[in-house]
C-alpha cells in the first residue's frame, strides 16, 4: 500500500482530480477574495459610507442567491458536473477584470458597471458548488469527508493566496489595475480545469449521470430532499455560519484600515492569518468527521469560533489580534467541509447539485442581510460592535446544532 493510500485512503492517482477541484476552487475564492481586498480603497475612490459599501457586498450576495435558483437544477438534469465548474471560474475572473475596467479603460468606470460586475462575480460561487460538490460526492461516497476536505482546501488557498498578492499589488498599481491583474491567474485555471477532468470525467461517471434527471423525476425526487427536516436544519446552521464569515470578510479589512491603521501588507497578512488556520486544519476535520461523525466536529468549531470572535474586539490590533484571527480561521473554516459532506450523506446522489444548491442558497439569503446591517452598526456604535454582532449569528449556529439528532440516517 502506498503512502498516498494509507494517509487518505486513495491512490495518487485518483487523488488527482480532487486535486484539481480543489484548484479550481481556489479560483473562485481568488476572485472573491481579491475583491474583498480592494474594497477599502474602491470604498475610499468612491467616497462610500460603510452602510453604502456594504449594499455594495450586498449586491454580491444577491447575484448568488439568483444564479442558486438555476445552477442546482441545471447541474442534476443535465449531469454536466465539469462544464459548469468551467464556466464558473471563467465568467468570475472575466467580471474581476471587468470590476477594474479593464486596467482603468475609459468607459468601464460608471457605479453601474461596477454593480453589475459585482453582481456577476457572486454568481460565479454559487455556480460553481452544485456542479463541483456533485462531482466529488459521487466520485469519492466512501472518503466524501477527505474529498471535501480537499475541496475546502482550495478555498482557503485562494483566500490566503489572493491577500498576500493583492496587498503586494497595491503597492505599485491602483486597485482597478489589481484587479484586472489578479484576473488572469483564474482563467488559466478555467482552461486547466477543462483539459484536465474534462476528458476523464465523461469515462468516470455513470450512465446515469451523464443522462442527468427528467422533469418529473427531478420534481419528484426535490419535493422528498425539501420535506427532510434535518437538511432544512443543516441548511439554516450553514446560513448562520456563512453570515459570520460573510461579516469578517467585510469588516475586518475596514476595522484594520480606518480602526487600526493598517498598509496593504499588513492588512494582507492579517487576512492570510485568517485562512492560514483553516489550510492546517481542514483536512484533519474532514478525515475525523469520516471516522466520528460531523455532529461532534461541527459542534466543536463552531463553539470555538463564537469564543474567538467575541474576544476579537479586546485584542487590539497587534501581534495578539493576529493570533487570534490565526485561531478563529482554524476553528471556522475547518468544518466548512464538514457540513457539506453532512448534507450529502442524507442526500440522494441523483440530487446533490440541487441540494448543494439550497444550502448555498440558503446562506445567500442570509449574507444579504449581514452587509447592510453590519454597516449601520458600524456607523452607529464603531467598527468593533460589528465582532459581537458575528458572535451572536455564531450563537444561533450553535444552537441549531445542538438541537439536531446525533446519527442521522443516511441517504440510500
Amino acid at each position: 500500500m502506498s503512502l498516498s493510500e494509507k494517509l487518505t485512503g486513495l491512490s495518487l492517482r485518483d487523488n488527482g482530480p480532487i486535486a484539481v477541484v480543489g484548484i479550481g476552487h481556489a479560483a473562485t475564492h481568488w476572485i472573491g477574495s481579491t475583491f474583498y481586498i480592494l474594497l477599502p480603497y474602491l470604498s475610499l475612490s468612491l467616497g462610500l459610507g460603510y452602510a453604502e459599501t456594504g449594499l455594495l457586498v450586498s449586491v454580491t450576495h444577491t447575484g448568488s442567491l439568483l444564479a442558486n435558483f438555476g445552477s442546482g437544477p441545471l447541474v442534476d438534469m443535465t449531469g454536466r458536473r465539469v462544464f459548469f465548474q468551467v464556466l464558473a471560474v471563467a465568467v468570475g475572473a472575466t467580471a474581476l477584470a471587468g470590476l477594474g475596467g479593464f486596467g482603468g479603460m475609459a468607459g468601464f468606470d460608471s457605479m453601474p458597471w461596477l454593480i453589475a460586475m459585482v453582481a456577476i462575480m457572486g454568481v460565479t460561487a454559487n455556480l460553481w458548488h452544485p456542479p463541483a460538490l456533485s462531482y466529488l460526492s459521487e466520485r469519492y461516497a466512501r472518503t466524501r469527508g477527505y474529498a471535501f476536505s480537499i475541496h475546502a482546501l482550495g478555498a482557503s488557498l485562494g483566500d490566503t493566496a489572493a491577500p498576500l498578492c493583492a496587498g503586494l499589488l497595491l503597492l505599485s498599481l491602483d486597485w482597478r489595475e489589481t484587479a484586472t491583474a489578479a484576473a488572469i491567474p483564474a482563467l488559466c485555471v478555467a482552461a486547466l480545469i477543462a483539459l484536465t477532468i474534462g476528458p476523464s470525467a465523461r469515462r468516470a461517471v455513470t450512465s446515469e449521470s451523464k443522462q442527468g434527471l427528467g422533469a418529473r423525476a427531478y420534481l419528484g425526487n426535490l419535493r422528498d430532499v425539501m420535506r427532510n427536516r434535518v437538511i432544512l436544519s443543516i441548511c439554516v446552521m450553514a446560513g448562520f455560519r456563512s453570515m459570520t464569515q460573510s461579516g469578517l470578510t467585510v469588516f475586518l479589512p475596514l476595522y484594520l484600515v480606518n480602526v487600526v491603521g493598517a498598509g496593504p501588507a499588513v492588512l494582507g497578512a492579517t487576512l492570510a492569518a485568517l485562512q492560514a488556520g483553516g489550510l492546517i486544519a481542514t483536512p484533519f476535520a474532514g478525515v475525523w468527521s469520516d471516522r466520528v461523525g460531523r455532529r461532534p466536529v461541527v459542534m466543536a468549531g463552531l463553539t470555538a469560533s463564537t469564543i474567538i470572535i467575541c474576544s476579537l474586539g479586546f485584542l487590539g490590533g497587534g501581534v495578539l489580534f493576529i493570533a487570534g484571527i490565526s485561531l478563529l480561521g482554524f476553528a471556522l473554516f475547518a468544518i466548512r467541509p464538514v457540513v457539506q459532506s453532512w448534507m450529502m450523506d442524507l442526500t440522494p446522489p441523483s440530487m446533490t447539485g440541487s441540494a448543494t444548491s439550497l444550502m448555498f442558497g440558503t446562506q445567500s439569503g442570509f449574507n444579504i442581510l449581514l452587509p447592510v446591517v453590519g454597516g449601520l452598526v458600524a456607523d452607529t456604535y464603531g467598527l468593533t460592535a460589528v465582532f459581537y454582532l458575528l458572535g451572536v449569528t455564531m450563537l444561533m449556529s450553535n444552537a441549531v446544532v445542538f438541537f439536531l439528532p446525533k446519527e442521522a440516517p443516511r441517504a440510500t
